[in-house]
């Protein structure tokens, strides 16, 4: 069943946008990202009549700008309280009345003024602090902020022609100058609510310890300014995770309000009542998905409801060292055989470079492994339904849980991993998500399959020497195999066991963390995922991580798929299972036919007792 092929995906190191004045690294405006300076700013000869009369260009053409596109009113120091504002807002500070008086310029009389009359033409949003009403805080409104972006996108414009620097409009620049489209395309901060979230404590929030969701964290007091609430998080461990998300499902009453849970737990998570389904609550709010990755969407349906809204959409795929494959004259490895080959030629040619390292630890990391690496040969590790474009994942019943990891493409995957590891590191059956990823990272190996998730331990550090020399690739296939690259990811949830008077806040707060708007904030902090098209679209973010438009691509043309682990109520137990028994034959414990008839009869055992066949 052939598909399609695309071409390795090859980026180059991005520089962290800063937010709040620090980028996702901690540093500093002097830190390992500091930008170059464009512009002069000391000049030994005076300016020419020419130059002068850019100048001077450049300053009527400003203050025309901010009247046209701001629609500020004479007589008022405007400019002044909507750069208070904005600054407040992007930074996390509350802005009261007293705080953005005092920063106007104005005095007291004159500012109150000002402020009321932006409240009533809709450029300020007062937001109430208390139930009466008397004390209220102040945001920029979306109008507010959808200007500036426009207003600066043209600034941008002008001070290029003032100071001869060069617009791109190549489609890969920050602004097609003089394209209305363009605006459109770029996705502005995300704004305060109109009136903050009605909960009597903090929204608690339960997560992966990755590195979308720290960027999360690290934005918290922005978000907390956004929902008007303050904000409790926690992350985990996969496995962790997991656990803490069925040990709350227990309790009386949820200790969460929100569950990030991994794509392939929603059927688990439905079918044991961990999660609350979303239907009313995304009806009554007119929530589409028409945004977001169609399979990432999929993997959080069960039985026909939705019971999670993706936040990150993150494919396995093979990173390799553009610079040492070029050095060695071999091109990029999209079959097996020729990963194994590459391993062999490249391991050994530097001093400390093994060929390539993956999740070989026992358990749920070597589990996934080997089911991932199983899709490449072709076969789930389900005998699901034959589609058109490969097997369906979402619509399981009968016989279709039986599963084939005593098949020949089972077997076919075992013999490749006992091959890998002749060219691995030795701690290989010890690693798991971050060790091979730090590896990588590390120049310890050649080549690594990883998930695009912690592509920022080698892509956002210059100091990696992986940084700006790495392809991408699908899973290299086996002979009766086709590309393909494992959908993987997150998507948060809300408990089933929530106080029923936290659920409505805390969708409204959902919604704010899953939004185009936010997720652009994540990458902007730290992160190179995405589950939504338009967020992949954005200039800014294309010109930031060119990973991430170039997953999207490969998610348009149908190989980054969610069949491979398909999100039935059994699959982490079947992922346990095959980890336990595929590490007892690459530790030498089993023989390759005692492992897989071990795991086949497990998992099988496993289907009987569900009632599935």
């Amino acid at each position: 069943m052939p598909g399609p092929s695309p071409k390795p995906i090859a980026t180059r190191p991005r520089a962290l946008t800063m937010v709040g004045g620090r980028d996702a690294a901690g540093s500093g405006p002097e830190g390992p990202f500091e930008t170059e300076n464009l512009v002069e700013t000391r000049r030994t000869r005076a300016l020419s009549s020419p130059e002068m009369a850019r100048v001077l260009d450049f300053v009527e053409q400003m203050e025309s700008e901010a009247e046209t596109v701001l629609g500020l009113k004479t007589g008022y120091r405007e400019m002044r309280i909507m750069i208070t504002l904005m600054r407040d807002h992007l930074e996390g500070r509350l802005t009261t009345p007293t705080s953005l008086i005092a920063g106007s310029g104005m005095s007291y009389g004159t500012a109150n003024r000002a402020i009321s009359d932006m409240v009533d033409r809709g450029l300020i949003a007062r937001r109430p602090r208390t139930r009466t009403g008397k004390s209220f805080s102040l945001h920029p409104s979306a109008e507010m902020m959808a200007q500036w972006q426009d207003y600066a996108r043209r600034i941008k414009s002008i001070v290029g022609g003032a100071f001869g620097m060069s617009a791109r409009g190549d489609g890969n620049g920050d602004y097609f100058f003089g394209g209305s489209y363009m605006s459109a395309r770029i996705i502005p901060p995300p704004a305060a609510l109109a009136e903050k979230l009605p909960l009597a404590s903090p929204l608690r929030i339960l997560v992966h310890a990755d590195p979308t969701f720290m960027a999360m964290h690290a934005l918290k007091k922005q978000f907390e300014t956004i929902l008007g609430v303050g904000i409790e998080s926690r992350a985990l461990s996969i496995d962790r995770l997991r656990g803490e998300a069925i040990t709350n499902s227990d309790r009386p009453v949820s200790r969460y309000d929100i569950v990030a849970a991994d794509l392939p737990w929603f059927g688990e998570f439905a079918y044991q009542g961990v999660l609350l389904p979303l239907d009313d609550l995304m009806g009554a709010t007119r929530f589409s998905f028409s945004d977001f990755h169609p399979d990432a969407v999929a993997s959080t349906r069960h039985a026909g409801r939705q019971y999670g809204v993706p936040v990150q959409t993150t494919p396995e795929l093979l990173q390799y060292r553009t610079d040492l494959f070029e050095e060695a004259g071999i091109g990029p490895p999209t079959t097996t055989d020729a990963v194994i080959d590459a391993a062999r030629r490249l391991s050994g040619r530097h001093p400390g470079i093994r060929g390539i390292a993956w999740n070989g630890a026992r358990g749920t990391p070597l589990g996934h492994t080997f089911i991932m690496v199983m899709s490449a040969f072709g076969r789930p590790v389900i005998d699901l339904r034959r589609v058109a474009d490969g097997y369906d994942a979402e619509h399981v019943s009968g016989e279709e849980h039986r599963p084939l990891i005593d098949g020949d493409a089972a077997r076919q995957t075992a013999e490749y991993l006992l091959r890998l590891l002749e060219v691995s590191p030795p701690n290989v059956l010890n690693m798991s998500w971050f060790e091979r990823a730090r590896a990588y990272a590390r120049g310890e190996v050649a080549m690594a399959y990883g998930y695009t998730l912690l592509a920022p331990l080698h892509e956002l550090d210059p100091g990696s020497p992986a940084c700006g020399h790495t392809g991408y690739l699908p899973h290299p296939h086996g002979p009766q195999g086709w590309p393909i690259a494992p959908l993987g990811g997150y998507a948060l949830g809300i408990p089933a066991n929530l106080a029923p008077e936290r659920i409505e806040p805390t969708w409204r707060a959902l919604e704010v963390l899953t939004s185009s708007n936010a997720s652009k904030l994540y990458i902007q902090n730290g992160s190179l995922v995405s589950s939504r098209f338009s967020v992949s679209a954005d200039p800014e973010i294309f010109d930031h991580a060119a990973l991430i438009p170039q997953v999207d691509d490969m998610i348009r043309s149908g190989v980054v798929r969610v069949w491979p682990r398909p999100p039935i109520p059994e699959i982490a137990a079947i992922i346990a299972v095959i980890g336990e028994e595929v590490h007892r034959l690459l530790s030498g414990q089993a023989s390759l036919d005692a492992a897989l008839a071990a795991a086949q009869n497990r998992v099988d055992r496993l289907m009987r007792d569900a009632g599935h066949y």
